[in-house]
């Protein structure tokens, strides 16, 4: 890496071409910023001191002897072209286009050095290539090049001494910060080490520009654009963001992670134990991305048609809605993506595209998938680590080419580990009656069981998706106001322990007012004044609703409720 001061002629090198990639959008500039430009290149001009215009981070591409230097512009895209519109309408206003071109153009061929990308390329070259001053008609609100170039036509007066503008004042005085790169340097390494540019490259943006060059458009549009950016529903579903451990990640990024998971188990291409965990880093992936098709020799085409039949599956199935909507009772992958996204837990995505993508039969698929439930909620219960999911559901069953329930069993059974083992019904017992987990994990679970044993035909009221209920404790925590007291220390320990296990808590559609929360039981359950209780947010929650008939609720009940749980739960994680 190189850094420091650039003139505007140590950028446009007239012996190279500066090429703004595939991840970079449109020229986003407008009339504002336009103005505020006109205004610095006016001072400039006049004071003929040096003004700093931004940075330019700009990297070096591989290229055959045979051919100009190409770099391409990683941040600067839109100073410079705002600068190159502007200079062509100067130059064109004095009767100067060979000044533009002894400037903005390569010497060997008068083409022009800044190379755009599809997204404005035919605007961009129809301005730097005019030969006199022209007005463009009718153009599009989105079309912002030529937007700038008429603004510019209007509004630079070349013959008032009032607001001189002279070209070589402005390129003499004219400075960026430059940043040049070597074709093996990380882009993203130094975005995220120059905090004051304010930007991020996704995987997704730098996989763009890697997989397609600037005159691969049909390969573009075929597997990129008409999957991930065709219109603003689908941009909408890859860019939403999620939570998954500490990190935020959009869907793309999760997509093209699991795709790198599946692809790296391929037994064909033998990928090294080594690589296959360092592949396996989330922090790197753009780089294991290209680390691994140049060392294991891969054919971006082929690799590219792969992605997109994994990435249609991906959109078709994955669905983060589910958490706002109501879940069926059935088996399959509307339930796993309510674990997926309701739980958050997102290590299981490698794997579900990868049965999706190679289980054809629905029965199979969906049995499988009820197992996968059942394997993740009895662990659950039980408090069984989840440290090792990422190993299991990115590696494991991937590589042993887990697709059925049976060879899911068969797999486990084998093993006969205490890491991944699934949770017999005795241990299941035991964690109805004393496991203690967190309020998420405690609502999925008694959610999920609702979901399963809900007469949906009888209630009056749907059940709502996961994200919209909330949990209660039905004997609070702050019992000792107004619930019946105890007699002993062991009797008060025994009790504040209970209250806190499966079988005193529920899901409700509205999490209680303070008041009628630490409340007794009677007044719990009724509420008080405005404040509604138990019954009125219970919604026939039938996890909930029968308890509610009680009379008293204490350990003996939330024993009895534990035990109502586990055969459910039995019934259901089979």
């Amino acid at each position: 890496m190189e850094a420091g001061k650039r003139t505007i002629r140590d950028i446009f090198n007239r012996g190279r071409n500066l090429e703004i990639p595939f991840f970079q959008r449109a020229y986003v500039w407008d009339a504002d910023q336009w103005q505020r430009f006109l205004e610095d290149m006016i001072m400039v001009s006049t004071t003929k001191r040096p003004y700093f215009l931004g940075s330019v981070i700009l990297k070096q591409q591989e290229t055959s002897s045979n051919k100009d230097s190409i770099l391409t512009v990683i941040d600067g895209q839109q100073r410079l072209t705002t600068l190159n519109i502007f200079l062509k309408v100067l130059c064109l206003k004095n009767n100067a286009d060979y000044d533009f071109t002894e400037t903005f153009k390569k010497q060997r061929d008068k083409s022009i050095i800044l190379l755009h990308n599809h997204n404005d390329k035919e605007s961009f070259d129809k301005v730097v290539n005019l030969e006199t001053s022209i007005v463009f008609n009718d153009v599009s609100e989105n079309d912002n090049i030529l937007l700038c170039y008429n603004f510019f036509n209007e509004n630079i007066i070349v013959d008032d001494s009032e607001t001189t503008l002279d070209f070589f004042n402005i390129l003499d005085n004219i400075l960026f910060v430059g940043i040049d790169l070597s074709y093996e340097e990380d882009e993203q390494q130094i975005f995220d080490t120059i905090n004051s540019l304010g930007v991020r490259l996704t995987t997704a943006e730098l996989l763009k520009n890697y997989f397609f060059k600037r005159d691969e458009i049909e390969s573009y549009d075929k597997y990129w654009k008409q999957i991930f950016e065709k219109n603003e529903e689908v941009k909408t579903y890859w860019d939403r963001e999620i939570t998954t451990g500490r990190l935020k990640r959009t869907f793309i990024d999760l997509f093209f992670y699991s795709y790198l998971q599946i692809k790296i188990q391929d037994p064909n291409l033998k990928v090294k134990t080594d690589d296959k965990i360092d592949f396996s880093r989330v922090e790197h992936l753009f780089e294991s991305f290209k680390r691994f098709i140049k060392d294991y020799k891969l054919d971006k085409t082929e690799m590219l048609e792969e992605i997109k039949s994994y990435a249609i599956l991906f959109k078709n199935n994955f669905n983060f809605d589910i958490i706002d909507n109501e879940l069926t009772s059935e088996s399959g992958i509307e339930r796993i993506n309510a674990i997926i996204f309701g739980l958050e837990t997102s290590t299981l995505i490698p794997y579900t595209l990868y049965v999706l993508k190679n289980v054809s039969d629905k029965n199979q698929q969906n049995e499988l998938f009820s197992f996968l439930e059942s394997y993740i909620m009895r662990r659950m219960v039980v408090k069984a680590t989840t440290k090792n999911y990422n190993q299991l559901f990115t590696d494991r069953l991937i590589s042993n080419n887990i697709l059925s329930r049976s060879e899911f069993v068969q797999y486990l059974e084998k093993r006969n580990d205490m890491v991944n083992y699934l949770p017999n019904d005795t241990e299941l017992k035991h964690g109805f009656e004393n496991s203690i987990l967190i309020n998420k994990q405690t609502a999925g679970i008694i959610y999920l069981i609702e979901s399963k044993i809900r007469n949906r035909h009888k209630q009056a009221t749907s059940l709502l998706g996961i994200s919209k209920y909330s949990l209660e404790h039905l004997m609070p925590k702050k019992w000792e106001n107004k619930w019946s007291s105890v007699s002993t220390k062991e009797a008060k320990d025994y009790r504040n322990y209970k209250l806190k296990t499966l079988g005193n808590l529920a899901i409700i559609t509205q999490s209680l007012n303070a008041s009628i929360r630490d409340s007794n039981w009677p007044t719990k359950k009724k509420g008080s004044g405005n404040n509604e209780g138990l019954r009125h947010y219970s919604g026939g929650i039938e996890t909930l609703a029968p308890y509610l008939e009680l009379s008293d609720w204490n350990e003996i009940e939330i024993e009895k409720r534990a035990e109502f749980l586990l055969n459910k739960a039995k019934e259901i994680w089979m």
